[in-house]
């Protein structure tokens, strides 16, 4: 039997006991412009104790975030949202998913694709924001080989030497380390694919990259242009649709850097409604595409497109 419908059929029961398993496969959201389509893409959620990012914020402001965005339990489940942009011969997927050895509740991205009716031969780019292994991990198939075969894999060039430096896994904390051994092996096995670039580089015609440091070294957000609308693909560096927006300043204990992934993230929404950018949000909900609305005093709001 195929490795990944083994583990979904012996975990599915469980998991639905827990009311953990994830949206059934799909496009979530799209944008047509110009003769490109944007589809948000799922492939599945993550399982993460409630205080993984939100522990240090002040108990009534916490209170109050939980009632506003129905925050329930001990654990978030996020989602995880795939940009997939097809604009003429060129089918462009933003990271690769959790792959099958990462977490149950995640790693469907190839069932959402095959939904759609593309087959992993048919994406000519894939664009990486960041190594975690939400993001990269779904590099390799049940088997070890490429999940995209021909694929040109285009990387920030800070982000490939930092998780390719075998001082890495000294340096990352014990509660990652798991993380830098996962990327350096996928990376290593995939190298001959890789293209590296730097923050302003036209990846693909109409796809820049937006250098986004903080919740990794050398992560990239990367601005597509959907005719005549832009859209920030921002990765992890706006990481959840509630308290990412409403205190983008809040040093969050995700960002591998919390203070320069604050700076990065106020910088980058402030981009985005200085410039009128849709947000592509890799774990923001209700489809993750949608508009930051400017608030007072530094907040923001996530209104999303559906």
């Amino acid at each position: 039997m195929h490795r990944r419908l083994f583990l979904q059929s012996t975990i599915a029961a469980s998991l639905a006991a827990q009311g953990l398993l994830p949206r059934r496969a799909r496009a979530t959201t799209t944008l047509e412009a110009g003769g490109a389509r944007l589809d948000m893409v799922s492939d599945g959620n993550l399982v993460l104790p409630f205080d993984t990012t939100l522990e240090s914020l002040p108990a009534e402001f916490l209170a109050e975030l939980r009632d506003r965005y129905g925050l329930t339990g001990d654990q978030m489940t996020p989602p995880c949202n795939h940009t997939l942009l097809r604009d003429g011969d060129r089918t462009v997927l933003f990271d690769v998913g959790a792959g099958f050895d990462f977490m149950p509740s995640a790693g469907m991205l190839p069932d959402s694709l095959a939904e759609m009716g593309i087959a992993p031969e048919d994406v000519t780019h894939l664009v990486i924001t960041h190594g975690h292994p939400d993001h990269i991990w779904g590099l390799l198939d049940d088997f070890d080989e490429p999940f995209l075969p021909n694929a040109e894999i285009i990387m920030g060039r800070a982000e490939w030497e930092y998780w390719m430096d075998p001082t890495t896994i000294d340096t990352i904390g014990a509660e990652r380390q798991s993380f830098a051994v996962g990327a350096a092996r996928r990376l290593e096995m995939i190298a001959d694919q890789v293209t590296l670039i730097e923050d302003g580089a036209e990846v693909v015609p109409g796809v820049l990259a937006v250098a986004s440091h903080g919740h990794t070294p050398g992560h990239m957000s990367y601005q597509v242009q959907v005719g005549g609308q832009g859209v920030l693909v921002t990765g992890d560096a706006i990481g959840n649709g509630h308290v990412a927006f409403e205190r983008p300043t809040f040093a969050s204990a995700s960002d591998q850097d919390p203070e320069t992934g604050a700076t990065t993230r106020a910088a980058l929404l402030d981009r985005i409604t200085a410039d009128d950018l849709l947000v592509a949000g890799f774990h923001v909900g209700d489809g993750g595409l949608g508009r930051a609305e400017k608030l007072a005093d530094g907040a923001y709001r996530f209104n999303p497109e559906i």
